[in-house]
């Protein structure tokens, strides 16, 4: 597909662990995946707004040895069904890295290698789509990617990457409470 074609897809890429769930360090059980509260229903309205939902997440619990590989579908699994339950929702598509920091491989965020290769599989216009993350490399791959913005949320490691980057910042198009908060200004300033 061409790019700047009128078929072209909107997605909304989201970090995992610290914005849309609980953040327990090393998420390796899905007996531990715990939404925020709303996340569901925050990605339904995204969802019947046209956005594709994808998750972009560093992993590396795997290279560390901390996360079972095959732990890792279940996970994902358990997470659409609590999406689900929680606002008749699922993900289209996980991007996992499951490298260690130290490998410098292309797919890490801040890097955009997972979102371009989700863009050219799936069709996305990446400048009509969105990175909603709880830190600074979640922001910068958005901002890598050429997104329409880059959103930080509050929840997770959200208040430290603030103090980071300092309010306003070049890195966060946006500042949100929760992924709630995010959801509410895509829609009402881009839907």
């Amino acid at each position: 597909m061409a790019k700047g074609s009128t078929n072209m897809k909107r997605a909304v890429f989201l970090d995992r662990d610290g914005t849309l769930n609980e953040d327990p360090g090393y998420l390796h059980d899905p007996a531990q995946l715990r939404l925020f509260p709303g996340a569901g229903r925050a990605l339904r309205s995204l969802k019947d707004a046209g956005y594709l939902l994808i998750v972009v997440s560093n992993q590396s619990g795997v290279a560390r040895g901390l996360i079972d590989p095959q732990e890792i579908p279940r996970i994902n699994q358990r997470m659409d069904e609590l999406l689900i339950q929680d606002g008749g929702v699922k993900i289209d598509d996980y991007r996992l890295c499951f490298h260690h920091p130290d490998e410098d491989c292309p797919c890490r965020k801040p890097r955009p290698l997972l979102l371009k290769q989700a863009s050219d599989e799936l069709g996305i216009d990446l400048s009509q789509s969105f990175m909603i993350g709880d830190k600074v490399s979640d922001l910068g791959a958005g901002k890598a990617a050429h997104c329409q913005a880059s959103i930080l949320v509050r929840t997770g490691a959200g208040i430290e990457s603030e103090k980071i980057i300092g309010s306003p910042s070049k890195e966060a198009d946006h500042v949100a409470d929760s992924i709630i908060d995010a959801a509410e200004w895509i829609l009402s300033k881009y839907s």
